[in-house]
């Protein structure tokens, strides 16, 4: 694993090195026990110089270096397996799964901090990690935890604004339009209206990336109290954590749900920059926009059926199946009940991905997740039972890659057992977690003074030529 040094010898001479838990037993994390140490700012403003230069010699030294070569079948088929983003907050393996700062979904829960010994990882520990790539103490997250709550005050006029949409406007629809009516507030648009050099976008763009973590699941939370609970509204609880405080803004206080909350947005927040939302946002903010209509432009891309919505899609069809079959269905009759899905051209939603080629690990933790919390529940079996029937008959029908599950074909039944049923919502969840990993990215994108981005783009009769030439 690779971690960023610090480059203060002060910072260096005041700390002490702490046991923290590893998959190896060998590795030492660096604590610095200083007050500065406890503010993300601060930690940032230390790293970045150095990660520029990095960026600087990785160019000057290997910009020339050649990555692969382009396909007439990734030009047509969406860019696939092109290389072709910078994204430093994680990595998706076709393997192995997502790796945030080089750690795995299991590892994240082994040395993060959570809210009870034992527990899910909190998130604000996995946002520390993203943006520092440090494991963070506890103390770092309680004091980044603190933060966030002291920025998650919303304007009246964001509440008017989701307030003029028909209640029974999809939830996407009125979470985009809250994000959008917190761009007022903009810290970068006012910076760069004023004049401010380019090395220092990263900080107008840090103060609207934690404004805006922080204010999404209260925004989140007063539209699914406006859509399903008569707008009885649930204030902050400042005990609480930023998953626990999620949970109970939406109304659900059971500790198991709170518990679900951390590692729902935990495991959700990034997955490399090139799916549909990471890359949307990473695009429209290399224009310069702020974060606000960056991460709007994301959650519009989310929004798609192909993308955020399958979570939305995947319970769907699973009640499907019961109204069908019933909830104690046999394996020949979820057989049948598959085949005649595929036969009808639609897929069988929650299963394949663009890039794994194996079972999503997201699955994977969220399966165990059911089995020590849930394991009698009916569509959790369900699920189980698809598990094992589903793969073979994609594999049957020889068009399907990866024939695994992914994230979207566990989270809504657990989210479900405890009484988050309303699965419209879901994509919503899943926008309130995005956030951190497009924000963080989005950090690093100003401190790197990333470009704009502008690709290539080709005819059909330009590739016919070409081909031609080429044989």
């Amino acid at each position: 694993m690779v971690f960023f040094r610090s480059v203060s010898l002060l910072s260096k001479l005041r700390s002490r090195v702490v046991q923290q838990p590893s998959l190896n037993n060998s590795v030492r994390w660096l604590q610095i026990q200083t007050s500065s140490d406890l503010d993300l700012h601060s930690q940032l403003k230390e790293l970045i110089p150095e990660q520029q230069e990095r960026l600087k010699k990785l160019k000057s030294e290997h910009g020339k270096v050649q990555l692969g070569n382009i396909t007439v079948d990734m030009v047509l088929g969406g860019m696939r397996g092109m290389t072709g983003l910078l994204w430093e907050t994680s990595l998706l393996d076709p393997d192995e799964g997502i790796r945030f700062r080089s750690l795995s979904i299991p590892e994240c829960q082994k040395v993060l901090p959570s809210a009870k010994p034992g527990g899910e990882p909190l998130p604000e520990g996995l946002l520390w990690l993203l943006l520092t790539g440090k494991v963070p103490s506890k103390e770092q997250v309680d004091a980044l935890s603190k933060e966030l709550q002291s920025r998650a005050s919303v304007p009246e006029y964001v509440y008017k604004a989701i307030d003029a949409l028909p209640v029974a406007a999809h939830p996407m629809t009125q979470f985009a339009t809250g994000v959008m009516a917190l761009q007022v507030q903009s810290e970068f648009q006012k910076a760069y209206e004023k004049g401010i050099p380019k090395s220092k976008f990263w900080e107008p763009t840090y103060e609207d990336c934690l404004n805006l973590i922080a204010r999404v699941p209260v925004v989140a939370s007063y539209i699914y109290r406006r859509i399903y609970k008569d707008g009885q509204i649930i204030p902050m609880d400042h005990s609480l954590d930023y998953g626990g405080n999620f949970s109970h803004m939406l109304g659900f206080d059971s500790p198991k749900m709170q518990e679900l909350m951390r590692l729902y947005i935990t495991i959700h927040t990034d997955h490399e920059g090139g799916n549909v939302s990471a890359h949307t946002g990473h695009l429209v903010a290399s224009a310069l926009s702020d974060p606000y209509l960056s991460f709007a432009a994301a959650l519009n891309g989310l929004a798609g059926p192909l993308h955020g919505l399958a979570n939305q899609e995947v319970l769907l069809w699973i009640k499907s199946v019961v109204d069908e079959c019933g909830e104690n269905t046999t394996t020949e009759q979820l057989k049948d009940y598959i085949w005649k899905t595929l036969n009808s051209g639609k897929v069988v939603p929650g299963f394949g991905h663009g890039v794994l080629r194996k079972t999503d690990p997201r699955y994977m933790c969220q399966r165990e997740f059911a089995l020590k919390h849930l394991p009698d529940d009916p569509l959790f079996q369900l699920v189980s039972k698809l598990f094992e029937v589903v793969p073979p008959i994609l594999t049957e029908l020889g068009k399907v890659k990866n024939p695994w599950p992914n994230v979207d074909a566990h989270s809504g039944v657990l989210l479900n057992h405890f009484g988050l049923t309303e699965a419209r919502y879901y994509t919503v969840l899943f926008g309130v977690s995005r956030s951190m990993g497009i924000c963080s990215q989005l950090i690093w994108d100003r401190a790197l003074g990333l470009p704009l981005e502008r690709p290539k783009s080709v005819t059909m009769e330009w590739l016919e030529n070409y081909c031609k030439k080429a044989a």
